[in-house]
């Protein structure tokens, strides 16, 4: 089979045509797509070199496809082809990071708290579902980290957030697993540096993504952009001198080293910063949506 083409108006399988790209990663383009009923779709192409790799990542997307949650991204077909595995889903309106591009470039403000933490009430429901041990795959009860928790994967329809994007999502059934890939690693706890994966590793992210949505700058200088697993690799100490007193208090627990010492869940997580709000002064803020803030931008991820 000859490589599909990516590019507008191609058909890379029959009744399915390529409208417009929008969205590129290191490894995955997001194309909006009209299906054979004519219905409007996102459909992501995810580059792969190896046969048996690209097998078991088809099989853990399909078992994911399978769970039905009202924050997950639904996903209508998984394809496996030569150099391609192929999502189907829904199109969402954008994603959250589109939304902080919106307001810094309307209000020149990050998200104001009122608005992030509804949406992150949503999408750490979504990661607790996902990440609680009762799911069954191949024969066992195990547990799905998603592995690429950052704002690009946290998408938007309406006022609802969608968590989306599992190309790396991994099945585990204990606190520690050997883990030797790694997603964004802006967003990516240490252990994930270090070659492993833990239970509450999608926290760690979810709290990053957090302060970056909360003031539009990570908590740590970038540590590069090719992962090799380093054992010897420490974090340095997360600045959250952005955020306020209370804030810190709840987000240091969640950016711990040790994955034991963290929040219990993210919903935990996000209650407790909802609680730190319920008694600080808050500058109120504008409150829009992506629809309003960012209407021209509708797109499922940024790769």
């Amino acid at each position: 089979m000859s490589r599909i083409r990516l590019e507008i108006g191609s058909e890379p399988f029959p009744g399915l045509k390529l409208l417009q790209l929008r969205g590129r990663g290191g490894f995955a383009e997001v194309w909006e797509a009209r299906n054979q009923s004519g219905r409007l779709i996102a459909v992501k192409f995810m580059e792969t070199s190896n046969s048996l790799s690209s097998a078991k990542e088809v099989r853990i997307i399909q078992a994911i496809q399978k769970l039905a949650h009202r924050h997950l991204i639904k996903i209508s077909h998984v394809w496996s082809i030569p150099q391609y595995i192929v999502v189907a889903m829904e199109l969402a309106d954008g994603s959250l990071l589109d939304l902080l591009d919106a307001y810094l470039t309307e209000f020149r403000s990050p998200l104001p708290p009122e608005l992030l933490l509804r949406y992150f009430r949503q999408a750490a429901e979504a990661i607790d579902f996902l990440n609680a041990r009762q799911h069954k795959f191949d024969g066992r009860l195990v547990s799905f980290m998603h592995c690429d928790v950052k704002p690009s994967n946290l998408l938007l329809m309406g006022d609802t957030i969608k968590l989306a994007d599992f190309g790396l999502s991994t099945p585990i059934a204990a606190p520690l697993t050997p883990y030797n890939r790694a997603g964004t690693l802006d967003f990516a706890a240490p252990e994930i540096h270090g070659g492993n994966l833990a239970e509450t590793s999608d926290q760690y992210s979810l709290a990053v993504s957090y302060y970056y949505l909360r003031t539009g700058i990570l908590p740590f200088p970038t540590p590069g952009s090719r992962f090799t697993p380093d054992y010897t690799y420490k974090r340095p100490a997360p600045d959250l001198s952005g955020a306020g007193p209370g804030e810190r208090q709840v987000l240091e627990r969640a950016l711990e080293v040790q994955p034991s010492a963290r929040w219990p869940s993210c919903s935990a997580m996000v209650a407790a910063l909802t609680e730190a709000f319920k008694s600080a002064d808050l500058i109120q803020t504008p409150l829009k949506s992506l629809g309003s803030a960012a209407q021209s931008k509708k797109a499922p991820a940024r790769g």
